[in-house]
């Protein structure tokens, strides 16, 4: 079944928008991940609108009153007010972890949710302390009723120590691009062509787009870089899906200035080829100390990207390499909306946190052989198996669901998805003298706790 279909009045011309998308707020059973807070995977497995049963297929859910029975723990006084950099030690974050669990405890809030840090700017390696630290924007936070924890008065996710140790893992292990996609079957864009040239005019809309559904059929998803159980591979998953739904007009956008691709489209456009956008980090060239133990990311953003894919006869997706003007104009759109978008849906705001956090992990990854080698952080590496990592169903395929507008007879299948290339951020790093000073400025007290302002 479909997950929604919107419907105009059909002329003699039409056309019919068959639309790759996921489904409703996903409040399921609860998640667990060892030494890890009960609160914070139950919210886990609740992302922008996504839920996935165990045969990976992603139906729609109903809103269950679990969350309302959860108790969100006291935020620790120090930790509730907005602070610009709050620092994060990696050294002593491993060992509040191994305290937890040698107290047979479950990890405090705190701890799962990274002091409430909101994002990136500092990376800092300190050879001398066997240790690494991150600093951000952070503030305390509350479970909101969509189930995300966000800032008290920014209203912005926190990040999640579980997005922190999938992404650190990943890099160590087998560093590569982190992506998503959502595609058509070759199968099913052939079965769609037949049955388009198979339509007369005049034919019932809701009777056309259950048709164009029904051979469509389920359409492909596919996860590199980092395990498709994660909650990070969920977030990729779910941003690209909220993508959809507002390209394709089959949900309005949450902010002014952001019109449906379907309201855009101008008739003409040839029958197989359809629009492909992916979301990806569209950061200023990050910056470092002549000695790389300072690291600073800048003009943190995401980019909408985007190019029409060629259909062959065999139903192939082709890459054409180009890009009509209107795709590019919503890609633009979409691009320059972002972070007003991040705010209204906060989905987008955990894949901007996820895009940061891959950042770190690929600077840990690269950087890590200036700390003792006895000394880089068995837990969070994974290395002694101390601390899994959160466990969902893994989205595998995803049901279509179809769009009518009034713009000459054509067939659209939009496709795209997340990517995220950290290391090529890192290549791209210019030097700047002043790191040194906030090097020296930001290390951490021999008598401080795992966090500090």
């Amino acid at each position: 079944m479909s997950i929604g279909i919107r419907c105009g009045r059909l002329a003699r011309r039409w056309a019919l928008v068959a639309v790759v998308l996921l489904t409703a707020v996903g409040w399921t059973s609860l998640v667990h991940a060892q030494a890890n807070n009960t609160t914070t995977n139950y919210v886990a497995n609740i992302v922008g609108g996504v839920s996935i049963d165990p045969t990976g297929m992603l139906t729609s859910a109903v809103r269950s009153d679990k969350l309302r029975e959860l108790r969100v723990e006291l935020i620790p006084d120090a930790m509730k007010h907005m602070a610009g950099l709050r620092m994060i030690s990696l050294r002593r974050l491993e060992a509040e972890i191994k305290r937890c669990a040698a107290e047979n405890k479950p990890l405090p809030e705190a701890v799962s949710l990274l002091a409430g840090l909101q994002g990136v700017r500092y990376v800092l390696f300190y050879p001398e302390q066997n240790d690494i630290v991150v600093a951000g924007p952070a503030e305390g936070w509350v479970l909101d009723p969509r189930g995300y924890f966000v800032g008290v008065k920014s209203g912005r996710p926190v990040m999640l120590l579980d997005d922190l140790l999938v992404a650190v893992r990943a890099a160590l292990r087998s560093p590569s691009v982190l992506s998503c996609s959502i595609n058509p079957t070759a199968e099913g864009v052939r079965r769609v062509e037949a049955a388009m040239k198979q339509m007369k005019p005049g034919v019932d809309a809701r009777t056309a787009a259950a048709t164009i559904e029904e051979q469509l059929g389920p359409q492909r998803i596919s996860i590199n870089g980092v395990p498709d159980s994660s909650h990070f591979a969920r977030v990729m998953v779910a941003a690209d899906y909220r993508m959809k739904r507002i390209s394709m007009g089959l949900e309005q956008a949450p902010v002014r200035g952001l019109p449906s691709y379907t309201e855009m489209a101008k008739p003409g456009v040839a029958s197989n080829m359809s629009p492909r956008w992916w979301l990806e980090p569209d950061y200023q060239p990050l910056l470092r100390d002549e000695n790389a133990l300072a690291w600073e990311l800048r003009g943190t953003a995401v980019r909408c990207m985007t190019e029409n894919d060629f259909f062959d006869a065999n139903g192939v997706a082709r890459p054409s390499g180009r890009s009509d003007p209107v795709t590019q104009r919503w890609a633009d759109l979409m691009t320059g909306r972002y972070q007003d978008l991040a705010q209204a849906d906060p989905v987008f705001a955990q894949l901007q946190n996820c895009m940061d956090l891959a950042v770190v992990s690929s600077l840990i990854a690269k950087r890590r052989s200036v700390i003792d080698a006895s000394q880089q952080f068995p837990i969070l590496t994974g290395n002694d198996g101390g601390l899994s990592t959160i466990k969902l169903d893994a989205p595998k395929q995803v049901a279509p669901a179809a769009s009518l507008a009034k713009k000459g007879k054509k067939t659209m299948i939009a496709a795209g998805g997340v990517q995220v290339n950290p290391w090529v951020l890192l290549d791209k790093a210019q030097t700047n003298a002043e790191l040194t000073q906030v090097h020296q400025k930001l290390t951490a007290a021999k008598n401080i706790s795992w966090w500090w302002d």
